[in-house]
């Protein structure tokens, strides 16, 4: 029985697009080149800042990141960077009964955002505030606390197989694999996309398969 769903962030609650734009202007770099250096190194199975290393090489990510802040090109969020199926799905979930939570790698900047949009969820999190990111264990065993049901009545809801599905199914989490972003479309007929308890093409089908469930 599934008593708890949570969602990763990036291409499963809100479009990357803004964020990695936001990026490509401050290093003075093409969007389209960025994004296809994004593309080129998680195809690789690379980490996707190693997208910003080939384009500045040594960047200190966090420190280029409050530069970003102070000089009013930090992180941003607005009802626009959210998927239409967003509230709809988070709201009819809480509407059956179901603990509706969030955690994701995100900054905790990212975190005050997301609170700010005031989205139907029960509670939410971000690898910046628990100081801990996926694919540790130990961030699952957090979003399980935060879910607070055990573990296999959490179904775990992401696009990027390797570190949602797979970290998920060996925390002892339900699964499904979101097919949305480029993660979620390069990697959907991959073992461990296939290996999750669902595939989803949005997350309406997600609610009906809970409710099926």
């Amino acid at each position: 029985m599934i008593r708890a769903v949570a969602f990763d962030v990036g291409e499963t609650l809100i479009r990357d697009d803004r964020g990695w734009g936001a990026w490509a202007d401050w290093l003075g770099v093409g969007r389209h080149t960025l994004s296809a250096l994004v593309g080129a190194v998680v195809a690789q199975g690379r980490d996707n800042a190693d997208a910003l290393r080939l384009v500045r090489p040594g960047i200190d990510i966090e420190a280029e990141r409050a530069a970003m802040q102070r000089a009013g090109h930090g992180e941003f969020l607005d009802e626009s960077d959210l998927y239409p199926d967003v509230r709809p799905a988070l709201r009819a979930l809480q509407q059956s009964g179901v603990r509706v939570v969030v955690a994701g790698n995100q900054t905790a900047r990212a975190g005050e955002l997301l609170r700010a949009l005031d989205l139907p969820v029960d509670a939410l999190a971000t690898s910046g505030e628990w100081g801990v990111a996926k694919p540790a264990p130990e961030f699952f065993a957090r979003t399980v606390e935060l879910a607070e049901v055990s573990a296999d009545e959490v179904l775990y809801v992401g696009d990027h197989p390797q570190n949602d599905v797979g970290p998920a199914r060996a925390a002892g989490l339900r699964t499904a694999h979101l097919r949305r972003g480029p993660l979620g479309h390069l990697w959907a007929t991959s073992d461990e996309a296939q290996a999750a308890d669902w595939q989803v093409q949005s997350l309406t089908e997600l609610v009906d398969a809970v409710r099926s469930a």
